[in-house]
């Protein structure tokens, strides 16, 4: 089993752009409507325009705030500082600095994108820089 992450957003494009740049992964579709996020062949993130139902009806409720609530999006990455500092051009929200977290025992920065989502970036177990 994989997760595949969906998350309804304002402006597919947009959230696309800014989840490649932080994550350093590429479009896997591309699309107004729909995008898939790749990272080495492997689909890490779904982004659906709340407007749009195709076959399934809508996504959530756009106007329902906030988008997320109790759900954080969260990617390990192997290169924690490199994801920081793009973090930093983003200008993106940050929630939570750049922390040890004792439980998992690695770092953590906790951000905010473009819809309102909590974003977290993670290392390695074990590493705490």
């Amino acid at each position: 089993m994989r997760p595949q992450p969906l998350i309804a957003v304002a402006d597919v494009e947009a959230s696309s752009r800014w989840y490649q740049r932080l994550l350093g992964c590429e479009s896997g579709h591309g699309g107004r409507e729909y995008e898939q996020l790749v990272h080495r062949g492997a689909l890490i993130l779904q982004l659906h325009r709340w407007e749009v139902e195709h076959h399934h009806g809508p996504i959530g409720d756009p106007d329902a705030r906030p988008h997320g609530n109790g759900v954080l999006l969260w990617f390990e990455t192997d290169e924690f500082d490199a994801a920081v500092a793009r973090a930093a051009e983003l200008r993106a929200e940050v929630v939570l600095a750049p922390h040890v977290n004792p439980n998992a025992g690695h770092r953590e920065i906790w951000l905010r994108d473009r819809d309102g989502y909590t974003v977290v970036l993670a290392s390695r177990e074990g590493d705490l820089g």
